[in-house]
């Protein structure tokens, strides 16, 4: 069972994560370049969090792209979060790739 990080572990995994705030969960915001986009990275992202066996709570609007990471179980960040985070910031690095890409 993941063990919930205190506050100064989780403020210190958050160098790595310059996208991501936190509340009462690591809140990461994602602009993309459109609403496809969008859609493409939420589906990374649902294939990370799959694999990890850890949900993201998802809201999409247009381009952009919401995820809150909790461990509702635990009432709140586990080091599950941090690394669902770093596969989330992974995904957007590759998509944002590609819409260069296909931009040129």
């Amino acid at each position: 069972m993941p063990r919930l990080l205190t506050a100064e572990e989780v403020s210190r995994q958050m160098t790595d994560l310059p996208q991501w705030s936190v509340d009462d969960a690591l809140v990461g915001r994602f602009e993309c370049a459109d609403f496809p986009s969008a859609i493409r990275l939420v589906n990374q992202v649902a294939d990370e969090a799959n694999a990890a066996d850890h949900h993201p709570d998802i809201d999409i609007r247009y381009n952009t792209v919401v995820l809150a990471l909790s461990t509702h179980s635990e009432g709140g960040v586990t080091q599950l979060d941090v690394e669902l985070a770093h596969r989330a910031d992974q995904a957007y690095q590759r998509l944002m790739a590609e819409t260069a890409d296909d931009a040129t």
